[in-house]
């Protein structure tokens, strides 16, 4: 795995979907955490002990839960660049990864132009091999064989276009239970903690102590019948619903924070 030096960003602007807006990590007030603005908040605090005169990074995250990688390009990417990053994490593919008939050439080629525009603009650019979530889901073994490739084509564009890789993907301790949300789809807070932690052990910045990985093996899974059609009928029905009716999740929902503010 490649690094760079330690340096601290003065914008830090995240593109995405769900993983990237922190849908799985709630808050008490209900709103949503996640990994990106773990890291924000460690950037900042960071910048504030090198630098207490500074400034602290300044953050945007303008995912949106639920969007396919072509919108997140129409709506995010013009609005990423307009803010004049210097750190762009930019996380997409996991919705279309799940449709029976995703065409993995025509998003790679989309993930490619987005990532040479972004990277064109000097901003350090961070891509992502999302974390497996197949285990806990209805068709895991086609869903885990597009992600096998969608993975490949992830590194590909990568290395053509110099960025980063946050690969999270081939690692089998992100499929423990413990890192998951009830959906099964997205990650929990603690799995949120661990995106972030390699986020940062890429960037060379130092993570909490604090963070930490679910102590001893996992118990192996043991659902009941109940539990199952509990699991189809809150999350499995609704995203049939979405499809079959060509809604999504994030319609007519804003991008948490438009505009870069220190976390």
């Amino acid at each position: 795995m490649s690094h760079v030096a330690p340096t601290f960003p003065s914008r830090y602007v995240a593109v995405g979907d769900s993983f990237t807006e922190g849908v799985g990590d709630e808050l008490t007030d209900g709103t949503v955490r996640g990994w990106a603005d773990l890291v924000a908040g460690v950037l900042s605090a960071q910048w504030i002990s090198t630098d207490p005169a500074g400034e602290r990074t300044g953050y945007a995250n303008l995912a949106v839960r639920g969007k396919l990688l072509g919108p997140i390009i129409d709506e995010q990417l013009d609005a990423a660049l307009d803010l004049h990053p210097d750190l762009v994490t930019f996380a997409g593919g996991g919705n279309d990864m799940l449709r029976p008939r995703a065409d993995l050439p025509s998003l790679l080629r989309l993930l490619d132009l987005a990532v040479a525009r972004l990277s064109d603009s000097g901003a350090r650019v961070l891509v992502f091999t999302g974390a497996d979530p197949c285990d806990g889901l209805p068709f895991g073994a086609r869903i885990r064989s597009t992600g096998d490739r969608l993975g490949v084509g992830v590194r590909k564009v990568a290395e053509r276009r110099g960025a980063l890789v946050v690969d999270l993907w081939p690692i089998e301790e992100l499929r423990d239970p413990r890192y998951w949300a009830a959906d099964r789809l997205h990650l929990n807070s603690i799995g949120h903690q661990q995106v972030a932690a390699r986020v940062l052990d890429l960037l060379q910045i130092g993570r909490p102590a604090a963070w930490s990985v679910p102590v001893g093996s996992p118990e192996p899974l043991r659902r009941t019948a109940r539990e199952e059609l509990d699991f189809y009928w809150e999350y499995v029905g609704p995203w049939v619903r979405r499809r079959l009716t060509g809604t999504s999740s994030g319609d007519h929902r804003p991008p948490k924070r438009p505009v870069l503010a220190p976390m």
